[in-house]
């Protein structure tokens, strides 16, 4: 099994309110690590979190926007602790982030939406594989099920078609005829298709 070199967070972005924010530090702790809190001026707040064994810290800064927590990261992690703890953030906390978990010779570049892994994406040299891509199949066909788009447009149609009717029984002139013909014939294969 490939050893692990690093795990690079970048962009990682986490949004918490001020009730989650408890909740985070001991969701720290439970990780076994050193955390210092500061709280700033501006009701902004750090978290500096520390693998006391590794010797290694993140320093995590939440700014205070319209009564939520944001945090934006960028870090590289080596030791365990601190990379088991800061995945734990980003899927609890449903954050997004792209995170590069570097082996010997490769890279494994996990994109993470709203604290799910999206794809997974293997990078060797300048070769990119796509290992796994998360695709909501499920919602997908139920959206389309409730869908009423299609309904809304055949109805749609069956007006436009009454109304050409209408015109063609009023009509005498024989190119105009002809020409709500055309029409009337191809919003009835229209309808006939979406009716289908």
């Amino acid at each position: 099994m490939a050893q692990r070199v690093a795990t690079e967070y970048v962009n990682a972005c986490l949004s918490l309110t001020e009730a989650e924010m408890p909740k985070l530090i001991s969701l720290c702790e439970v990780q076994q690590l050193r955390l210092q809190v500061f709280v700033l001026d501006n009701g902004n707040q750090e978290v500096v979190m520390e693998d006391e064994v590794g010797g290694e810290s993140i320093r995590l800064t939440f700014e205070r926007v319209n009564g939520q927590f944001r945090c934006a990261l960028t870090c590289r992690v080596i030791h365990l602790k601190l990379t088991n703890a800061l995945r734990k953030l980003v899927s609890t906390f449903k954050g997004d982030a792209v995170v590069n978990r570097i082996y010997q010779g490769f890279t494994m570049i996990y994109h993470y939406i709203q604290g799910n892994v999206a794809r997974i994406i293997e990078c060797k040299g300048s070769t990119f594989k796509t290992v796994f891509e998360y695709r909501n199949t499920v919602g997908r066909l139920e959206s389309l099920y409730q869908s009423c788009s299609v309904e809304e447009e055949i109805e749609r149609l069956r007006g436009s078609v009454n109304e050409l009717l209408d015109l063609r029984n009023q009509t005498k002139e024989t190119g105009l005829i002809r020409e709500i013909d055309q029409r009337l014939k191809y919003q009835s294969s229209l309808l006939f298709s979406l009716e289908a």
